[in-house]
């Protein structure tokens, strides 16, 4: 299997974390196959324990610091 069919789509607003219910941002795919999605913060609290145990760690935190685009001047 290549990296590209088994990479995970991105995470949308609709996922949410398994601890709190807040959206998340970081996907834990263990090696039995099963998924956990963390928000930021419980992701980050628990992330080095998460590495060792997950055969994949997706981590989209990223998108917390993002600029989103800004209208133009002519759209002013």
């Amino acid at each position: 299997m290549t990296s590209a069919l088994a990479s995970h789509p991105p995470l949308t607003a609709a996922d949410r974390c398994d601890r709190c219910g807040a959206q998340a941002y970081i996907r834990v795919t263990m090696p039995s196959g099963g998924e956990l999605l963390f928000c930021a913060h419980h992701g980050r609290a628990h992330e080095d324990r998460l590495r060792e145990v997950s055969s994949s760690f997706q981590d989209e935190t990223e998108l917390l610091t993002a600029t989103p685009s800004t209208a133009t001047e002519t759209e002013r």
